[in-house]
């Protein structure tokens, strides 16, 4: 199944899919983002781990423009529970170096502790770590 969900301009920020194969979601960014983006497709994805029964995430986010340190602390200590709580164990971002999101990831990375999260500069290297981690 793929969702995306699009800003009031209609410009999609997020697209949610399960990887049926690798037994992992597959999370894409795009944009700047909001706060109440960021929850919004923050949620949706969570929903997707529950339905899915999976318990890796691929969360990429190298087209994200600009930081979202605004969304940094609800992240943390709001979504980082409800993830948890939904099943998520292995969180693999894939982000791009020297980028403002990219500093955004690492104090996600530096302060998160429900769940075992890698940040990669590649997609290759993300899904061989998931495919370690989740059993393909």
């Amino acid at each position: 199944m793929k969702q995306e969900l699009q800003s009031s301009l209609g410009r999609p920020y997020i697209t949610i899919e399960d990887d049926q194969a690798n037994r992992w979601i597959s999370v894409d960014w795009a944009g700047y983002l909001t706060p109440d983006s960021i929850k919004a497709g923050a949620a949706a994805y969570i929903a997707a781990v529950a339905e899915s029964g999976f318990n890796c995430v691929l969360n990429d986010t190298r087209k994200v423009l600009g930081p979202w340190d605004h969304s940094l602390d609800w992240v943390v200590n709001v979504w980082a529970v409800e993830a948890t709580a939904a099943g998520v164990r292995h969180f693999a971002m894939v982000s791009t170096p020297d980028s403002m999101a990219d500093a955004s990831a690492a104090k996600f990375y530096a302060q998160l502790k429900g769940f075992e999260v890698r940040i990669f500069g590649n997609d290759d290297d993300a899904k061989a770590w998931l495919r370690t981690v989740c059993g393909k």
